[in-house]
């Protein structure tokens, strides 16, 4: 028999379901205690009965969803993912998740569960984009629980997430970047701006640069930092092609030459208490910098010297590097590789505002050759 109800006193029923035998041959049970009519452990065997047929049935777990994330951050997680990642991950969790939801046992957290810390954290102000990474992780979380047959099904696949508004990428024109440039002139870290600016490299890759990763007028890009509270790491580029070696303009090698002996006059006046990383762009301990002191102390004053909206973020540098370099013909493979994109489609997907003012160069090239 698959299943069966067992009288166990008054108003209370033992449900016993067969799951099969074990690898040892061993025959396997669930069982039930119900509190209540016959009527209702019937309900419950046979609701029990059809998971089994449809094999979404598994045992009910005793873990919270906190112990489960534990153990799929450590066993799962850590072996895919970049040390990076894993402490965005970690941030997530700590922050958003586990408060909201990880005292839940696994086995009973619902859609509704999910779907109400979401709407929890957009009344907190914070943004879709946020809401969607926290989505992300409970997603191959939950992925993995079901592969591991901790539950039956991902409940996280059931909730509805806000629409993302995505961020309105602002190029300098030739014009505002000379601006910038001059009013960044002044500026203790002139030359990481100029370098971002002529480089088109990403925002850590700056920072995390070390004197070893320059050679004559090349940049050699192996690494990018990652700034968590007071600690730091460098960890490996964002993607393979991120590993590049950068061409600098020869105006760029000269600030950057300037900037090295204002540094080593810095180390001096610091002495023992000056922590030498080789960090090309480091604070007066020698220390990496944090990026959010950059922006706030330094890149957004010089926005408002140089007439230019507040808006406008550190990784527009980077943009404004590659929009310029494409407004001025030059071939979208060599823009792909100095920014390290994974490939030239890519580039030209994020750059597609460019591509008409291209295509009517092309067209005046050709007028030229063929009718000129």
């Amino acid at each position: 028999m698959a299943g069966q109800i067992i009288s166990r006193g008054k108003d209370k029923w033992l449900v016993r379901v067969f799951l099969g035998r074990d690898e040892n041959g061993k025959r396997k049970y669930h069982n039930k205690t119900i509190h209540g009519n016959k009527k209702e452990a019937q309900k419950y065997l046979n609701a029990v009965l059809r998971e089994k047929d449809l094999g979404t049935f598994r045992e009910p777990s005793n873990i919270t969803v906190d112990e489960y994330l534990t153990n799929w951050m450590e066993t799962s997680a850590k072996q895919r993912l970049r040390p990076r990642t894993y402490a965005i991950y970690e941030d997530y969790l700590r922050i958003y998740i586990r408060p909201a939801i990880g005292k839940i046992k696994i086995d009973k957290l619902t859609p509704l569960h999910i779907q109400s810390l979401y709407n929890q954290m957009k009344e907190k102000g914070l943004s879709a984009s946020t809401i969607k990474k926290a989505h992300s992780i409970i997603s191959a979380a939950f992925n993995q629980a079901v592969k591991w047959k901790t539950i039956a099904q991902n409940p996280a696949q059931h909730v509805d997430l806000p629409q993302i508004e995505r961020n309105k990428m602002r190029a300098l024109t030739p014009e505002e970047a000379k601006r910038f440039l001059e009013a960044a002139s002044s500026s203790r870290w002139f030359a990481l701006f100029t370098l971002m600016l002529t480089t088109g490299m990403r925002p850590g890759e700056a920072l995390g640069l070390k004197w070893s990763d320059i050679e004559d007028d090349k940049i050699h890009v192996q690494h990018s930092l990652v700034t968590r509270g007071k600690g730091w790491s460098l960890t490996e580029p964002k993607t393979s092609r991120s590993r590049r070696t950068i061409p600098m303009p020869i105006s760029t090698v000269k600030v950057l030459q300037q900037h090295k002996t204002l540094q080593n006059q810095e180390r001096l006046v610091a002495g023992p208490e000056y922590h030498n990383h080789n960090f090309v762009f480091a604070s007066y301990n020698g220390e990496p910098l944090n990026i959010r002191n950059v922006v706030n102390r330094h890149f957004k004053p010089i926005l408002k010297e140089a007439g230019l909206p507040e808006t406008i973020r550190l990784y527009d540098l980077r943009h404004t590097c590659a929009t310029l370099l494409l407004k001025a013909g030059e071939n979208p493979k060599v823009v792909s590789e100095r920014l390290g994109h994974a490939s030239v489609v890519m580039t030209l997907d994020v750059y597609s505002h460019v591509l008409p003012d291209m295509q009517k160069k092309a067209a005046e090239k050709l007028e030229n050759m063929l009718f000129g």
